[in-house]
């Protein structure tokens, strides 16, 4: 088994230029730091229904309340602010926004854990002898020798389909044929209950696939 990077297409150049702007890594770095209550603020807000700040602090009163001390509430207000910064792109930006923070919130929460033990990396197709290469890379591999992990990120729990349960599986799969305990995971940036559901009706095999959402994504780099 072994990683390999990824082939630029047309669509991977211009996901490039998103996923290099300041935005996703400063949004990505402060839901790293973030507490459960302060993701869902995020997530919300990201969505662009609504982008007065003000209605936002008023529906997360626990976040920018009196009860919050100083630090948490600039942590929560530069969070509410690059979250609307997304929320305002276009609809087809935002998508992509979107999905770019959680591909570096995994990143960051992960070469945290890894602690420079293993790279971490973006964009890595895993390969095997005699297999036929998959063409779609994994968002995030950590490529340790002895703990391999590959993670597949997605904004909401609609992105969870047949093609993504596979490829996880598939790669599970081959590198157990190899001797080798590959780690699978989906991190979905949404409510656990919601992805459950979507997983329950999928027929493609997950046993096998670990699922990050929401609630635990800061397990990833060991922290809330």
């Amino acid at each position: 088994m072994r990683f390999q990077d990824a082939a630029k297409d047309a669509r991977a150049v211009v996901y490039a230029g998103i996923q290099a702007d300041p935005l996703v890594g400063r949004l990505a770095g402060l839901l790293a730091d973030a507490t459960p209550a302060e993701r869902w603020m995020a997530r919300a807000s990201m969505n662009g229904e609504r982008t007065d700040p003000d209605v936002w602090r008023r529906m997360f009163p626990t976040v920018f309340g009196a009860d919050a001390g100083p630090a948490d509430r600039d942590r929560a207000e530069a969070i509410l602010a690059a979250s609307l910064d997304v929320a305002n792109r276009g609809e087809s930006a935002r998508a992509q926004y979107r999905g770019a923070v959680v591909e570096e919130l995994a990143q960051q929460l992960l070469t945290r854990r890894a602690a420079g033990r293993a790279p971490v990396r973006r964009e890595r197709r895993v390969l095997f002898d005699g297999v036929r290469a998959e063409i779609h890379p994994y968002d995030v591999t950590v490529e340790s020798a002895d703990r391999p992990e590959v993670f597949d990120c997605k904004w909401g729990a609609r992105g969870i389909n047949a093609d993504v349960l596979n490829q996880l599986d598939d790669a599970r799969s081959h590198a157990a044929d190899e001797d080798v305990a590959l780690r699978v995971a989906l991190v979905i940036f949404d409510a656990r209950r919601s992805c459950e559901i979507r997983l329950d009706r999928a027929t493609a095999r997950h046993e096998g696939t670990e699922l990050i959402a929401i609630e635990n994504v800061g397990a990833l780099g060991g922290g809330r």
